[in-house]
């Protein structure tokens, strides 16, 4: 998967002849999952038309304050774009734009939004040859990189001029590539392999009948995307679940019992930076597993259980620089419970779920969770979606790295 899916791109189309392949460009943001708003500069829109571009947006394109052909007019609010966007791209950048990037020069929307932007700004040049080595296009660059503009190169080839050398946009894919990249470098988890447990475990009483319980594995599948969303190489070991995985840097490990579970996460745990345990793993399993089908004949029948090895007690015991989290569902002294957890298992910092609480819990989408870390700091969070759970978790794994980082 991408790292542009999900992403508000604001693509700004300056008036050059390379403006025709910003259609292809918009078709490939789309295609990695991007939703794309488009800006044009009214010169722009003599190379493509705002309709070819809105078509392949699925968006309106904007190239003026207002609309001057609607009876009610209305302010094509230059700050709501800009504040809408995860990323700017201004492509085709001409020599006339980036020097008014670099001055201030306010004349038309795209400028007034880029002026707004406080997300990050790629710009692909595109002009001319002697344009592009002119002392005050080389000064302009320099100025956009001090104003942390990024700018993705011009590629040497035929130009409209008929001359042949550098100064042509770069085509579509190697945009797309380059912000590809440069995002990923950028990731705050890059680097870092986290382990994940999910899901429920089952522990056979027959051939066809187990233990288990009702645990989907989405809260731990939610992690495992987050984490790898934001740079993270991540091993996903999970129970029977039918969540799926959606990056590929995630490998998923599946495992159907406690023991197989317990196996798996000391095969990975030593080379991981980060082990979340977020499967409810069974406490107990049957003694004596039946070869066969056990029989509906007695009025009453009794299953002897044993413990199962606890895998986050064991993975705690060998822990040397790993963060490790934990789960606990509670049902009453929920925060007591916890912070012995907490010190029982050697734990930096645990997830609290209190079935008392609407919305939490296993089959939901939602949960409400408390947060307690080894100092027993106690963090309460509001009730929401499983994913946005997961990205408050790896948020305290992120300033965790960042404290050390700063040691």
């Amino acid at each position: 998967m991408s790292v542009l899916n999900g992403k508000k791109i604001l693509l700004g189309i300056s008036g050059g002849i390379a403006a025709y392949k910003t259609a292809s460009l918009v078709r490939l943001f789309i295609k990695a999952g991007a939703h794309v708003q488009v800006i044009m500069t009214p010169a722009s829109k003599d190379f493509i038309t705002p309709l070819t571009l809105s078509t392949l947006s699925k968006n309106p394109v904007f190239s003026s304050f207002y609309n001057q052909d609607e009876e009610n007019e209305k302010w094509n609010n230059h700050v709501e774009l800009a504040l809408w966007a995860d990323l700017m791209i201004v492509a085709p950048a001409t020599a006339n734009t980036l020097s008014k990037m670099v001055n201030g020069t306010c004349d038309n929307l795209l400028l007034a939004t880029y002026l707004s932007a406080k997300c990050p700004v790629y710009f692909a040049p595109a002009m001319d040859l002697d344009m592009y080595k002119h002392p005050s296009t080389i000064s302009n660059f320099a100025r956009l990189s001090q104003f942390g503009n990024i700018i993705i190169p011009a590629e040497s080839g035929e130009l409209a001029s008929g001359l042949s050398g550098e100064g042509r946009m770069a085509e579509p894919e190697t945009i797309i590539h380059f912000i590809e990249l440069d995002l990923n470098n950028k990731l705050p988890l890059k680097g870092k392999t986290i382990l994940v447990t999910a899901g429920p475990t089952y522990e056979a009483i027959d051939p066809v009948r187990f233990i288990g319980n009702h645990s989907s594995g989405k809260m731990g599948f939610d992690i495992a995307n987050s984490a790898a969303n934001l740079g993270a190489q991540v091993v996903l070991i999970s129970g029977p679940s039918h969540c799926k995985v959606v990056n590929s840097s995630i490998q998923l490990v599946e495992v159907i019992t406690a023991q197989e579970m317990y196996e798996a996460c000391h095969k990975f745990y030593p080379d991981v930076d980060v082990a979340i345990a977020a499967a409810a793993v069974a406490d107990y399993k049957p003694k004596n597993v039946a070869l066969q089908k056990i029989k509906k004949a007695a009025d009453s029948f009794v299953i002897e259980l044993e413990k199962t090895k606890d895998i986050l007690a064991s993975l705690g015991d060998q822990k040397k620089n790993q963060y490790l989290i934990g789960f606990a569902l509670e049902t009453e002294n929920e925060i007591e419970n916890a912070k012995f957890k907490i010190k029982k298992k050697n734990l930096d910092l645990i997830v609290l779920n209190s079935l008392q609480d609407d919305g939490a819990g296993f089959g939901k989408s939602t949960n409400k969770v408390t947060f307690i870390d080894k100092d027993f700091n106690i963090e309460p969070m509001e009730l929401k979606s499983k994913e946005a759970v997961a990205h408050d978790i790896l948020n305290k794994i992120i300033a965790h790295f960042n404290i050390l980082d700063r040691e």
